[in-house]
């Protein structure tokens, strides 16, 4: 009996042994650990002026980010309508909300920028030369520091050639350009030079705000044959002026960007302001997200270059245009 009793407490002991090995084999599934959130910045733009190259380069801008870092940017988009102080109150704004970075759109944006902050990165666009903006003499195309950008810069000798394949019988050139842009004064100069190589006078004519552009421009028509003008945001602002003393004169204006030409010119040899503020996106998503080091990156030119013409204007003038300009939509 007791031998019996002992062989059904050994069964028992191997069922209940077996029982608890069977249900190891239903281990619970191991947690999914949660996705760790995608970090998020603050980018702050500054533009000097609302017109259409700028605002197409802060389009640009935008565009790329939001498209290399989606729904990770939060951006302040400030303009400061061409009042050069404001640049510096919109910047110190920016520095206080602790931005991740500031986008400065045209040269005295950038110069602010430049003299409030060396921490915050800082990144250009429309702005023609990096160093005659930031005083840097012999400069080497990287800024270094906090500040890198891209630069809406034309070949300032093919312009000037531009201008005396259009009206090869130029003997006087008036250019046109407010001097309270240090890159209008830089672009003047060159123009100025290589029309000089051509064996054509060039003449200055500078003014300090709107207020004083009509008087100049009246002054710049009755001595000249023909009117140049650079990538100037004053300019830009106000071509209506432009167009109202230099197309009743007869007079064609050449200029270094499309958005001036679209409004009071005849011709231009120009860059894309979209798609510089794009590679300007590109880039503050390589610093956003430590990338590329903003201390060493160069800054960027724009790939390619077009002749373009103004249809109405040019048919109002009586010009000819070349068959390989293109016409401006």
């Amino acid at each position: 009996m007791k031998k019996k009793l002992l062989a059904l407490a050994m069964a028992s002991v191997m069922v209940v042994s077996l029982a608890a090995c069977g249900a190891k084999k239903e281990e619970a599934p191991a947690e999914t650990p949660a996705e760790t959130p995608a970090e998020t910045y603050q980018v702050g733009i500054c533009q000097l002026v609302q017109h259409d190259a700028l605002d197409a380069a802060t389009q640009g801008f935008i565009d790329a980010l939001n498209e290399k870092l989606p729904g990770q940017v939060k951006i302040d988009n400030q303009n400061a309508s061409n009042d050069i102080p404001m640049c510096s109150t919109i910047v110190n704004q920016f520095i206080a909300a602790d931005v991740d970075l500031i986008m400065c759109n045209a040269t005295p944006a950038l110069q602010a920028a430049a003299a409030a902050t060396t921490e915050i990165p800082i990144l250009g666009t429309s702005v023609t030369e990096y160093g005659v903006a930031l005083g840097i003499e012999n400069f080497s195309g990287t800024v270094g520091g906090n500040i890198s950008g891209t630069s809406d810069l034309a070949p300032l000798d093919q312009q000037a050639a531009m201008i005396l394949e259009l009206f090869p019988d130029a003997k006087s050139v008036g250019l046109i350009y407010c001097s309270a842009e240090a890159n209008s004064q830089y672009q003047v100069d060159v123009v100025k030079a290589e029309l000089e190589k051509l064996g054509c006078t060039a003449t200055l004519y500078s003014f300090s705000d709107s207020n004083d552009l009509a008087a100049v421009a009246e002054s710049a028509v009755a001595a000249s044959d023909v009117i140049y003008v650079p990538t100037d945001n004053t300019v830009a602002s106000n071509t209506g002026i432009i167009d109202n003393i230099c197309r009743p004169a007869g007079i064609p204006v050449v200029a270094g960007e499309e958005g001036i030409v679209a409004s009071c010119g005849v011709a231009t040899l120009s860059i894309s302001y979209y798609d510089i503020g794009y590679k300007t996106g590109e880039m503050a998503a390589q610093v956003l997200t430590g990338e590329a080091d903003i201390s060493t990156m160069p800054i960027e030119y724009a790939p390619q270059f077009t002749k373009k013409y103004n249809a109405d204007i040019c048919a109002d003038l009586g010009v000819t245009i070349p068959s390989d300009y293109v016409a401006i939509g």
